[in-house]
């Protein structure tokens, strides 16, 4: 029998180089994208965190300012955070200045104002972009191209629902009040989902 140089040299370097090559791609490939959980953040008091801080619970995701035509919106959203906290309802404030400047106060002032006039007790976030060149990788994993909605946030009080695993589930447009029947009905079925 006669055995080429091909097969003797050949194929024991496949199976020791190649192969592992490109299973180790394959396996790249095949690998799950990052998870919005995984995004470093920082909390208001400048402290450093993640969405998975609040993994298992289903997350209400808003950009908020102070001097908004929704600002009113925040009576609303604590009220659902209130509701809701028992059975696995965060709401998280994220502080925009990106729309009209009206977002210009410093964290300090931002966590004053939302605390004394409307009561806030959920989790709030430093100030960051929602959109343009500075845009956060959190708001570009939400709206960017390769996002979960893709499309500028329009004004503030954007809202986005995260489902317990950090999958994001909805998209919920400014003008739409935290408590319309339709964010409470996507909310419920959120936490109904195990």
């Amino acid at each position: 029998m006669k055995v080429s140089l091909s097969e003797t040299v050949f194929v024991p370097l496949m199976k020791k180089f190649l192969l592992p090559l490109l299973l180790a791609a394959a396996t790249v490939v095949a690998a799950p994208s990052k998870s919005i959980q995984d995004i470093p953040l920082k909390d208001i008091e400048g402290k450093d965190t993640s969405l998975k801080a609040y993994s298992g619970k289903v997350l209400l995701l808003v950009n908020v300012a102070s001097r908004c035509g929704n600002t009113r919106q925040y009576t609303a959203l604590q009220e659902l955070h209130e509701k809701y906290e028992s059975k696995g309802l965060v709401v998280l404030g994220f502080p925009c200045n990106d729309f009209g400047g009206q977002e210009p106060g410093t964290n300090e002032e931002i966590q004053e104002f939302c605390s004394t006039k409307y009561k806030v007790t959920f989790p709030m976030f430093d100030k960051l972009h929602v959109k343009g060149n500075e845009q956060h990788p959190l708001y570009t994993a939400l709206t960017g191209p390769e996002g979960a909605f893709p499309g500028d946030v329009k004004w503030n009080f954007g809202k986005f629902l995260v489902a317990r695993d950090g999958t994001p589930l909805k998209r919920i447009e400014p003008g739409t009040k935290p408590n319309d029947p339709a964010v409470i009905a996507a909310i419920e079925e959120a936490l109904a989902a195990k």
